[in-house]
């Protein structure tokens, strides 16, 4: 399924995008801030919307919001990335407890939700904008990323395209409807998903997973 068919899907909504309109676009107000007790992760893995569900299971996870890094254009819309315009990814932020869950955690569950071989797409997605990253948000997190992208490397005899950048403070939440779009509209949700052929080409890398 191409962004194109996603935006027409969501023209379809109509009403349930209107009833919406009320959630504040401002999505950071309902994720805690990270401080002391709190830290962010920030992946790259396709759709948004298929990147919120398997973080959201994880005990110790606190919120993920969809939203856009990668690029230099301040402010980018879902209309701009879709079409490739901001040279941004869609991406999944993770707002966790250190405490009860590691990095280390978060990025065994990514791994096992994107296909590290595709180069600037995910399943039926295409373009950069689509690309699978993991942007760190410190030197430990680099340091991390780095040690699992090069375990995933001996799995697999093909190159990994998966790309390890800074996330350099360029997230910008989604529009409002993007938030949480799987539990919103489960039905949309899964015949996306399902026609995207996103969990046959997982369980073909992977093997089958709970975190999915």
């Amino acid at each position: 399924m191409s962004a194109g068919m996603r935006r027409l899907g969501l023209a379809l909504l109509g009403p349930v995008l209107l009833a919406w309109a009320a959630y504040s676009v401002a999505a950071e107000d309902t994720v805690p801030a990270a401080g002391a007790e709190t830290a962010r992760a920030t992946f790259a893995g396709g759709c948004f919307w298929c990147m919120e569900p398997p973080f959201d299971k994880l005990e110790g996870v606190l919120s993920t919001t969809s939203g856009y890094a990668g690029g230099p254009e301040p402010d980018p819309t879902y209309e701009q990335v879709a079409r490739g315009l901001t040279g941004h990814a869609e991406v999944v932020q993770v707002v966790y407890d250190p405490a009860r869950i590691s990095y280390e955690e978060l990025l065994q569950v990514f791994w096992r939700n994107i296909d590290p071989l595709a180069v600037d797409r995910q399943f039926c997605d295409a373009g950069p904008q689509y690309r699978s990253a993991i942007f760190y948000h410190d030197e430990a997190q680099r340091a991390a990323a780095e040690k699992s992208l090069q375990e995933i490397r001996t799995r697999f005899s093909a190159p990994v395209a998966t790309v390890i950048a800074p996330l350099g403070g360029s997230f910008y939440p989604a529009e409002a409807y993007h938030q949480d779009y799987y539990l919103k509209n489960p039905l949309r949700y899964r015949f996306y998903r399902f026609n995207c052929g996103r969990d046959e080409r997982l369980e073909s890398l992977w093997g089958a997973e709970e975190e999915r």
